[in-house]
């Protein structure tokens, strides 16, 4: 790691010293301080609630963009809770879960296990839980700062977590360790980029969407769950949810597929939607026809 990212590490393992009440202060506080000063966050989170609200008004009316901020920065000050120390540690901020019993028995059948996480709630956290019950490998999309990548790979490290780039080789060992009977976590809810998805409907509007996820579970048979760790009020902790994947979301039609896949992240989003990632421009990439531009036309 480069000098600046071993002083970043250092200041998150010091973060993590201080009570997730005060971390989740802090990052309130600063979600406040998005909500002021932070132009395009504030930008694309109220433009992708104003299109929820033409096609999920009564989701919409559970909260506003000024408490999305907040909540975005909940889950970037807790972090430091979850990457700072032993894991055990960190999985003490595990409350409670439900829908383990779907996780068992997929592990059980050994047919493969995919968990579709999310960016919703602590995913880090949600890595840590699973990876104390079963050998686990997730895959991440190289961050655009490439000196980021060590401090994510350290940071994430005490977890014995695989880590694999979605790229060439590790597709291809993802593939392998799926035959295998093993579990991989992947995010279902990246934009890919243009060319390399499908259009899918998410709430309402069709969405550009990662076909990995489908294709994975079509071809090797694997079971997909979806799971996310929730925030639990006051500092209380998390609670994880694991659900069973929509129908379809294995079906050789990608549209279908990844359909149900989107279906799969709404229905989480449902729990906390105010935990999402409204932040993140998930509509700038237009499907073919006339071209749309929600975000630039934001005033």
């Amino acid at each position: 790691m480069t000098w600046s990212m071993r002083l970043l590490y250092a200041l998150l393992w010091l973060g993590g010293r201080l009570p997730l009440r005060v971390l989740h202060a802090l990052g309130g506080a600063f979600g406040h301080y998005a909500w002021r000063f932070r132009k395009r966050d504030r930008r694309n989170t109220i433009v992708n609630l104003n299109l929820l609200k033409l096609h999920e008004p009564g989701l919409a009316s559970r909260f506003d963009a000024r408490q999305a901020l907040v909540e975005m920065g909940k889950s970037l000050f807790e972090v430091a809770k979850v990457w700072s120390g032993r894991p055990e540690r960190a999985l003490a901020m595990v409350r409670e879960v439900e829908g383990a019993g779907h996780f068992e028995q997929a592990l059980a059948s050994g047919q493969g296990v995919i968990i579709a996480a999310p960016h919703l709630g602590c995913w880090e956290l949600l890595s840590y839980w699973l990876a104390e019950r079963t050998p686990l490998a997730i895959v991440y999309k190289p961050p655009r700062n490439q000196a980021l990548e060590p401090l994510l790979i350290k940071a994430r490290g005490a977890s014995k977590v695989e880590q694999i780039r979605a790229e060439g080789a590790g597709v291809r060992s993802i593939y392998r360790r799926l035959g295998a009977g093993g579990v991989v976590g992947i995010l279902p809810d990246q934009q890919p980029r243009k060319g390399e998805g499908v259009f899918a409907t998410f709430f309402g509007i069709d969405a550009l969407t990662m076909v990995l996820v489908p294709r994975l579970a079509e071809r090797t048979g694997a079971t997909v769950l979806f799971a996310f760790a929730e925030r639990l009020p006051q500092a209380a902790g998390f609670r994880i949810h694991i659900r069973p994947a929509p129908e379809g979301i294995a079906d050789a039609d990608l549209v279908v597929a990844c359909t149900a896949m989107n279906r799969g992240v709404e229905q989480c989003v449902r729990i906390a939607p105010e935990q999402y990632q409204w932040h993140y421009k998930r509509y700038s990439i237009s499907p073919p026809g006339p071209k749309r531009n929600f975000y630039k036309s934001w005033e």
